[in-house]
């Protein structure tokens, strides 16, 4: 019998991000919802048959969102946040009201998807009662049936992965609720012909799978098998090794995915060491579904050979390692990339292309894999990967400033700077203009000095309306830099930037990962020009503002042949030597940004405390060899925190900002069992909604910060990075966070003198 392959999952922006395109224009007006509809239905349609083309047996159907896959399956269940629910709970502007927020309602918190740059809508459960609203699902497939005529794979996130990532103090009751109607749905399914069924639980590769979780999980699978008749259930995990492996492989599902990729080496040692169930099917992860790297196909046949020792040929499906909507779309729009770096890069097209050809192979339809691998191969023989100028000891550079304390008094002496300082994260609105003088720019229809004199214009725009507004803490604005890591990736050796390399962040947010492809160096100033032309301009402090050496990392797609340590180390020189230059200019204050520090904490307890020691010395190494009076900040965004605050005050920054508004200030609890002394901005508003909040929402969250926090280390600040607001809403909602901030300001100090 001939082996057979699977997809996860398909990028949903569209090669051109058609996608996020049809969304801002829905969102502005300038589509009706039937249009908007339509035209979704056309990409979704298109990427269906694409992956049929390509080869795919089960290909899934579920996938394609309108914002968040997460989100779609809280609605279709009828977990509606309580504010919302005085709306037609089915409508299209409900489902975005959750997400983005409304005039007086705000949006559900965000945060990453397991331990990557993708955002998910947080699903609120006190409160709600589930129902099944419609069966998106079967809506979905009977589309892929009667339009493309393909009978798909329905995917839908998994019971106990969706109240597990969930807020509310009633998940097991919510949970008991929602298997049936998970029953209803698959019964539907199978109604209309569905042969497999996907139901996603990468909580399975967590510290939440312990053994009472695995019992529970038992009951719930055995009440969902026994609702269903001959269609099957995939049970899918990715991005790590399941915990309970034993347990796991004895629940009552036809089939079991596992990754195989980012997973250390331990699935294959459990399956060799507990073997795999005769009956049950393995979908086998064995191509990287997070990176863009060519797959080395004569070793990943050796894996597959392995597997096969323990899973019969017509009991393996071949797949990658997770959903491909973690990697842009296609290599072959890619014409500015050094031609080495070009041949050895698999984007998502390409990633099932080495899926067919593997399962070509492994049917003894293919002679030989050699010809693919060697692009990868001479990228790893290039000088691009061996500059031995670069494998410095990074034990030599210092990570020691002197104490907090002394360096608190130094700098206050230096900037005088108020109770409640006000200050934003780093970026203003990104206009139309701003986006076309930067595409004139790099087109070549906007000459040097021209583009040079436009950013000069805006960033004096903007220090001018910080001025009136009344900051004490400027920025230039970033207007020159299209992403944090982006820009970044732009300017240091040893790193690229694709031309459409895209993949979904959030919502309609989309990012170019940088391709760290060799080895990583600073060879000029990254930001010093901007920074230091905004500085004349104003008697205040600018913040120069970097990018930290663990958000590059994270943010980036890094080369697989060396440790992550090892371009970390890379990184954090790199960084250091912009800071050097900045402070060697004259710039007081510089915010090294670290917002994806949490995000590559590994899954497993052991793991961790190694991760975040390489984090910690990575980041103090960047910035330790400024002066005592020299100020240093950095920010990190929507992720948990709670676990992990030691590590936070281990980086020894003067500074902190950290995102709690849409958390509505949760962060704040773990500020009163944790004694921190360094200063401190808990976001007061959230920069991600529409929305602008009242000064009453304002002071109650700085007051409920204050309530743990003294009023000498706390700054009133934004939760983010302002770029992607309109400039109108921007300088209104700083306007009422000034007015907040003096309110509180007076406040405190009056408290102080009674």
């Amino acid at each position: 019998m001939k082996m057979r392959n699977s997809n996860l999952g398909y990028p949903r922006i569209g090669e051109k991000r058609e996608w996020k395109k049809l969304l801002e224009a829905f969102w502005k007006g300038d589509l009706t919802e039937r249009e908007f509809h339509l035209d979704m239905k056309k990409i979704r349609l298109s990427h269906l048959v694409k992956q049929r083309e390509a080869g795919i047996d089960l290909v899934p159907v579920g996938d394609f969102s309108y914002y968040d896959h997460v989100l779609d399956t809280a609605v279709m269940f009828g977990l509606i946040p309580e504010r919302f629910r005085d709306q037609d709970q089915s409508s299209l502007q409900t489902y975005f009201s959750i997400a983005r927020g409304s005039k007086d309602k705000v949006a559900s918190e965000m945060t990453k998807w397991f331990n990557t740059n993708y955002h998910y809508i947080v699903p609120e459960l006190d409160g709600t009662e589930p129902r099944l609203i419609h069966n998106r699902l079967l809506e979905l497939f009977k589309e892929a049936k009667d339009e493309a005529g393909i009978t798909g794979k329905p995917v839908l996130v998994g019971p106990l992965t969706l109240t597990a990532l969930s807020k509310g103090e009633k998940k097991e009751e919510i949970l008991e609720k929602l298997v049936p109607l998970y029953v209803q749905v698959f019964k539907e399914l199978e109604e209309e012909g569905a042969e497999w069924i996907q139901i996603d639980e990468p909580i399975f590769v967590t510290s939440a799978a312990d053994a009472a979780f695995m019992k529970k999980t038992k009951k719930i699978y055995e009440t969902i098998k026994k609702g269903l008749g001959s269609t099957k259930l995939l049970l899918q995990t990715y991005f790590e090794c399941p915990e309970q492996y034993e347990e796991l492989i004895q629940l009552p599902v036809d089939g079991i995915g596992l990754d195989f990729v980012h997973d250390s080496g331990k699935t294959l040692e459990h399956l060799n060491a507990f073997g795999f169930p005769k009956d049950m099917v393995l979908a086998a992860g064995v191509i990287d579904g997070r990176n863009i790297w060519k797959a080395e196909l004569q070793k990943t046949v050796k894996l597959v050979n392995r597997i096969l020792e323990k899973v019969g040929r017509d009991r393996l499906i071949l797949q990658p390692s997770c959903s491909l909507i973690h990697v842009p779309v296609t290599a072959g729009s890619e014409v500015n990339l050094h031609p080495l770096v070009k041949s050895a890069l698999a984007f998502a097209d390409e990633k099932l292309q080495e899926i067919t050809l593997l399962t070509k192979f492994m049917n003894f339809e293919e002679e030989t894999l050699s010809a693919y691998d060697q692009g990868i191969s001479e990228l790893a023989a290039s000088d691009l990967r061996n500059r031995h100028s670069v494998h410095a000891s990074f034990d030599e550079y210092s990570t020691d400033r002197v104490s907090a304390a002394q360096r608190k008094e130094a700098q206050q002496r230096k900037f005088s700077l108020p109770v409640l300082p006000t200050t934003t994260i780093g970026s203003f609105p990104q206009t139309n203009e701003v986006r076309a003088a930067r595409l004139k720019y790099k087109k070549g229809t906007l000459s040097d000095s021209d583009y040079s004199q436009f950013i000069e214009g805006e960033i004096k725009k903007w220090i001018d309306i910080q001025e009136t507004l009344g900051l004490d803490v400027l920025v230039h604005g970033e207007f020159e830099r299209t992403d944090m890591v982006e820009y970044f990736g732009e300017k240091l050796k040893g790193m690229a930037i694709t031309s459409n390399g895209w993949v979904q962040s959030y919502g309609s947010r989309c990012v170019r990962p940088p391709v760290i492809y060799g080895d990583v160096f600073f060879e000029e100033p990254v930001t010093l020009k901007e920074t230091l032309f905004a500085q004349r301009l104003t008697d205040k402090p600018v913040k120069g503002m970097l990018t930290g050496p663990v958000t590059i990392l994270n943010w980036s797609f890094v080369r697989s042949d060396v440790p992550r340590a090892a371009v970390l180390n890379q990184l954090s020189l790199a960084i250091r030597a912009e800071v050097e230059a900045l402070e060697n200019a004259g710039i007081g204050m510089i915010q090294v940004d670290e917002p994806a520090l949490r995000e590559g904490l590994p899954f497993k307890e052991k793991m961790r405390e190694q991760y975040l020691e390489e984090a910690v010395k990575a980041f103090k190494r960047s910035t330790a060899s400024v002066k005592p009076e020299t100020q240093i900040h950095t920010h990190m965004c929507y992720s948990s925190f709670e676990d992990m605050i030691e590590a936070i005050d281990a980086l020894d920054a003067d500074v902190i900002s950290i995102e709690t508004s849409r958390s509505h200030g949760e962060l704040i609890h773990s500020f009163e069992t944790y004694s921190y002394s360094k200063g401190i901005g808990l976001g007061v508003y959230d920069i991600h909604s529409p929305r602008i909040p009242s000064e009453t929402e304002m002071i109650r969250n700085i007051e409920r910060a204050l309530q743990v926090l003294d009023a000498g280390q706390f700054w009133v600040n934004p939760d983010c990075g302002l770029k992607t607001r309109g400039e109108k809403e921007a300088v209104e909602a700083l306007k009422i966070m000034v007015r907040a901030a003096k309110i509180c300001r007076e406040k405190a100090v009056q408290e102080t003198t009674v």
